[in-house]
């Protein structure tokens, strides 16, 4: 399946380049799991966004897959969000249009509306055209963004969390971590608590809205080969508390069914 994903300058969608991809449900049948996309941007309209795109006319500027999608929970539209893998921008725009040419092929029945579609369907000769555009010179090299340990520091979110194990010598050793599988983690999993439930955005308003921990499942020093994160199932958002005791001694990690018995048999202690 191949598919031409929009980016806008300016949404209302909750979207991250090359990590999440929000959309109406309409769409969710070009979008499937394993998807191959090409990342579009249409006319500029706002100079003030020219310094964050490869060109102010229309243009192709990265390649990705769908990791999986879920249903917006935030959404009162029923829409739907992606996970995003393998992207790799480009270090060029491929403009959408060459030698006066549109590189998509409009239907004779869409050429004046094919455009106002956010997500396009293509065949596999059209993504190839596209992607022929693009040199190996103007393809960035992909990089994982890792967190450092001092940004894991002032974060102090993720005691064991998102490294896909690629163990790295300091004075210790440390673990590569992703800040990619967080944010999808929390869009996945919702930013509450799962073992005692408590949310930092309705207990202290709106400054700490959205933050929350997010714990690894199986401990990253467990993993003796780097692994591939699935943020659905390696990944759960905890509170700093029930973070802290969850790892609370150095030769056991609780699960989560662990904590919650903990939290269930003290609170009927109290009654």
């Amino acid at each position: 399946m191949y598919t031409i994903i929009t980016e806008n300058d300016e949404s209302a969608w909750a979207d991250e380049t090359g990590v999440l991809y929000h959309f109406p449900k309409r769409y969710l049948k070009y979008l499937e799991p394993g998807a191959n996309v090409i990342y579009y941007k249409g006319s500029l309209k706002n100079k003030s966004f020219l310094k964050n795109r490869l060109s102010d006319a229309p243009h192709y500027f990265a390649i990705a897959k769908i990791g999986k999608t879920y249903p917006d929970k935030e959404s009162s539209k029923n829409d739907f969000f992606a996970t995003i893998t393998d992207f790799i921008p480009f270090k060029e725009a491929v403009l959408a249009k060459d030698d006066s040419k549109y590189l998509e092929t409009i239907p004779d029945t869409r050429k004046s509306n094919y455009w106002r579609d956010g997500v396009r369907a293509i065949d596999e000769d059209t993504y190839h055209l596209i992607t022929s555009k693009v040199s190996p010179n103007k393809v960035s090299e992909q990089r994982t963004a890792y967190i450092s340990d001092e940004t894991t520091e002032n974060y102090q979110d993720s005691l064991e969390s998102f490294s896909e194990g690629k163990k790295s010598k300091r004075y210790v050793t440390t673990y590569e971590r992703n800040p990619k599988y967080r944010k999808q983690a929390i869009a996945i999993h919702g930013n509450s608590c799962a073992a005692c439930g408590f949310n930092f955005g309705k207990f202290y308003g709106e400054y700490a809205e959205g933050f929350i921990h997010v714990h690894h499942i199986v401990p990253v020093s467990e993993l003796e080969t780097p692994k591939e994160i699935d943020p659905e199932t390696d990944l759960i958002p905890l509170c700093a508390n029930c973070h802290s005791v969850v790892h609370r001694k150095k030769d056991k990690t609780l699960s989560i069914l662990e904590i919650r018995k903990l939290i269930a048999n003290n609170s009927k202690q109290k009654i």
